[in-house]
């Protein structure tokens, strides 16, 4: 895993880990990382989600947190 995303990751205020999403496009990209990490591996799914820009600290939540996911609505 890429170090500079993770120490990157660790300085930012935790209100930035629960700001609503921007959108439902957003939402599908983030989506989609997590079904590339269950599907290939984080470093892929780091990949995919960068290359959508994903917030580093987003990306950090949803791959390396899962319990810290927001839930799908019902």
């Amino acid at each position: 895993m890429n170090v500079t995303l993770v120490s990157s990751l660790e300085s930012a205020p935790p209100t930035l880990l629960f700001q609503q999403r921007h959108d439902t496009a957003s939402s599908a990209v983030v989506e989609r990382g997590i079904s590339v990490q269950s599907s290939f591996n984080t470093v892929c799914a780091i990949e995919y989600l960068k290359s959508h820009n994903v917030h580093p600290k987003v990306i950090e939540r949803v791959l390396l947190h899962p319990e810290q996911r927001r839930q799908a609505p019902h």
